[in-house]
């Protein structure tokens, strides 16, 4: 199992091309401390429509300054997926190891138990220009694999994913996540919790033919 050290240590453990169709290619890879101002260029483009979608608590250098600065220090892994002609960030992608009171009580509602050994919780925020390039579906595999990698089993998302976000609820339908239920935002607003588990499906042909990772 990987730890949040040895990740920020090799970088390149998780770091891998992906190669779009019709686009240029794309680095996914851990966010390092030289990623500051790429970063807050990053967080400064992101539309209105996005930042309400997205859970970050600001928009600026200072805000990149400290998602930079907790790399490795807690319980946070963030990878980022840079354009590889720019150079420029297109995407952040984050896990946390950690879950909240809020997400446990409302996953015991729907009588599920989360556990901090096997749950991670999961947010992905797009640049305006890269949502619906499906850039994201062609990570999605690689972040699977880094859950796995950090030992989890399940994930979740992360503060869960907006009602009224039809497109975003596609996605992570497309990708394996179920519905769990709705829950009322501060602001009065539906949100929904969805959870992916990644346990192998039983091959119906049974364990003598089953086929997947160890």
């Amino acid at each position: 199992m990987l730890t949040l050290t040895e990740i920020a240590e090799d970088p390149l453990r998780l770091t891998s091309r992906l190669k779009p169709h019709g686009g240029s290619d794309v680095i996914l890879r851990p966010l390092t401390h030289a990623d500051t101002g790429q970063l807050a260029e990053f967080l400064d483009a992101l539309s209105s429509e996005s930042r309400r979608f997205s859970t970050f608590g600001g928009y600026d250098l200072a805000t990149a300054r400290e998602l930079c600065d907790a790399i490795a220090r807690y319980d946070k892994l963030r990878l980022v997926l840079e354009d590889v002609p720019s150079g420029r960030i297109v995407g952040l992608l984050e896990f946390s190891l950690a879950l909240t009171p809020a997400d446990i009580a409302r996953y015991q509602d729907a009588g599920i138990r989360l556990t901090e050994p096997t749950d991670c919780r999961f947010g992905p925020t797009l640049a305006d220009d890269y949502q619906g390039r499906g850039v994201g579906t062609l990570a999605f595999p690689l972040v699977t694999e880094v859950a796995r990698l950090l030992g989890r089993t399940r994930i979740i998302l992360w503060g869960g994913v907006r009602a009224d976000n039809p497109r975003a609820i596609r996605y992570y339908e497309k990708n394996g996540f179920q519905p769990v239920g709705f829950f009322t935002e501060a602001d009065g607003s539906q949100s929904l919790d969805m959870m992916l588990d990644l346990h192998p499906a039983p091959d119906p042909a049974g364990p003598s033919t089953r086929r997947g990772h160890p």
